[in-house]
Formats: structure tokens, sequence, C-alpha cells
């Protein structure tokens, strides 16, 4: 017996996240279905997973929340949780899940085919589906090309005043701090993150799109940002947004040592789905041909299969070497990430 999802906003699921499960879902024996668990935003899935249904008949039902409270929500609904698959816009929050115990080992030769082994578990109870790099921005009128290389040249004396980045506790920073602990150890990361905080413009605040902005309004010269909020303000029909984007130009660092920083967007299948030979169905068709084109073209990410054409904006940009750093990585240096933040009142 399946159990069927019913449609909860953003808002509702974090005021009803430890409810029991019972009171929310109402049974549905007859129709083929997935319960997907998201913190992606619904839209940005939604044709995939449409195209998914019209292709095997077997319905997506949706819930999104923040992915912390997913975890939380699957934790206390335990073996009666109808969760079929969780879906994360982070590898270090894949990794928490799999250290709660939440999710399950499959066995999927599709998935462990088409997704690079660097970018799956280890033990395959989550794969990554898209990939996003968090490169570096530059106002086009201030900065020379030539002027950049790396991460780590960031910290240099010659960008103080002239970096604007997002908060510290952003997951993407964190990632990006892991990372840079996973390459350099701890102390060398240290380092980095004080001389970050010598160069910020000002202090961190607002999303990657707010970052752009204030290069575009003068109030800093570079800017961190995952590249798919840039492809998504190219095609914004707001003005001033499009207009904030076409002031700045893209460079990916690290060319010559380790490659660009990237995380993933992943998935894995809940430890007691009901619905899990569907579950895995959805996943696989997620890592195929159709919706790594899509999204590439729809979301503006690069895809995790090899051979897929990119969208039009990431063609433009031009190939890059990306960090193969294996993505379990950035969950294990997690809490080492946010020990080095609050040394060095990154905030």
């Amino acid at each position: 017996m399946t159990r069927t999802l019913r449609s909860f906003s953003r808002l509702a699921v974090a005021a009803v996240a430890l409810a029991a499960p019972a009171a929310l879902f109402a049974a549905d024996a007859d129709a083929a279905e997935v319960n997907l668990y998201s913190a992606r935003k619904e839209e940005l899935i939604r044709p995939m997973l449409d195209e998914f249904t019209k292709e095997t008949g077997i319905k997506v039902n949706v819930l999104t929340a923040d992915a912390d409270q997913l975890v939380e929500r699957i934790k206390s609904e335990g073996a009666n949780s109808p969760a079929d698959v969780l879906m994360t816009v982070d590898a270090g929050r894949l990794y928490r899940a799999k250290q709660e115990g939440i999710l399950q080992a499959i066995d999927s030769q599709v998935l462990e085919a088409a997704v690079p082994a660097h970018l799956q578990d280890k033990d395959n109870e989550w794969f990554g589906l898209s990939q996003r790099a968090r490169v570096v921005f530059y106002a086009k009128d201030r900065v020379k090309p030539e002027e950049l290389s790396t991460y780590e040249d960031l910290a240099s004396d010659k960008w103080k005043g002239r970096i604007c980045i997002r908060s510290s506790g952003n997951i993407y920073n964190l990632s990006m701090m892991a990372a840079m602990i996973a390459h350099h150890g701890e102390e060398k990361a240290k380092e980095w993150a004080d001389g970050m905080v010598n160069n910020l413009a000002r202090a961190p605040q607002g999303g990657d799109r707010d970052q752009i902005k204030a290069v575009a309004a003068g109030e800093c010269d570079l800017a961190i940002s995952n590249t798919y909020y840039v492809v998504g303000m190219l095609a914004s029909k707001d003005e001033a947004e499009a207009k904030a984007a076409q002031a700045v130009s893209v460079f990916f660092p690290n060319q010559q040592t380790t490659g660009t920083h990237v995380n993933v967007s992943g998935a894995g299948v809940v430890k007691n789905a009901p619905n899990k030979a569907d579950a895995v169905k959805l996943l696989e068709w997620l890592a195929g041909e159709k919706a790594q084109a899509m999204y590439a073209e729809v979301n503006g990410e690069y895809p995790v299969v090899a051979g897929v054409p990119w969208g039009e904006t990431l063609k433009a940009w031009g190939e890059f070497k990306m960090d193969e750093l294996p993505m379990d990585n950035l969950g294990e240096y997690n809490a080492a990430a946010t020990k080095v933040f609050d040394q060095t009142g990154w905030r």
C-alpha cells in the first residue's frame, strides 16, 4: 500500500515538520507514485518530474522545505515515514542525512555507471544529479581577468576592500571552506579565511544575486557566486537584475591547480521508503540524458553525466577544469569549516 503526499507550502511544512505522519497522509492502494521530500524549489524540478510521469506513469508527490527540516522530519516519522526520496542542494546535507541513518544503499548499475565516482556516496546511499560551480564574478570595467588566478589569491592584499560574499552560515560557503580544508589542512584554511575577512568590501549579507548586484553598483569589484544564479539573472525579465548580471564576467579559479570548486544537488532513497522500486526508477531517470539536459538548459546547472550538452550561457562561458574532490569531503569537514569561520570572525 502506498501513501499519497498532500500538498504543503514551504511555510506549512516548517510548521508541521514534526507532526504525526498519520494525520498528514492519505492512503492510495492503486496509484504508482513516489513521495519526494525536496530542498529544491518545486518550480526548478517540476518540469523534469512531469516528464518522468509522462514517460513512466509514476506520479511524483513533492513536499518542499529546508534540508535540515526534512532530515528532522524523516527522523521523527521513523518507520512510518511516507518519504521515498530525499533531495538536497548540497553534498554536505546528503552526507548528514547518511550519518543520521535515514538513507539506504541501493543497487543500481544505471546510477553507478552514469554518475562519476567522486559525485556519489561510496556506499551508494546518495548520488549527485547536477553540478554547480562556485566561482568568481568580476566587474568588467574595473578588473582584468589576468589579475585573477586562484581562490587562495583572493586573500592577498591587492583585493583589500574589494570582495563581496554571503555569510559563513550559508551551506555553499561552508562546503567551499570544507574543500579548502580537505586540500590544504585546517591551519592554511584559517589563514585564507583571515585574508578573506580583511578583504571584504562590506559585512557578508544577502544571497548570491545580491553579491552580483553589489558589484554592478560599485560596492565591490569581485563576488563569489554559484554560476546558476547569474544564468538566471541574465535571463530575468527584471531589467535591473539582467543589467546587473551583464556588468560582470565569470572567472573559473584554480585552473592550474586543483580545479574550480563544485558542489552537487543530489538525492538518495529513504531508509523506510514505501515505494522503493519506483524511487530508484526516479533517480535513474534523473541521471538520464533527457533530465540531465533539462538541468543544464532550464536551471543553468552542469550535468553530472559526461557528454550531455550544456545550456547556452554555460557553453558561452566555456569549458573549465572542475575540482574532483570526493563530495563526501564536503560533509566530513563541515564542522571544521564552521570552526574556522567562527575563529576568523567571518559572520
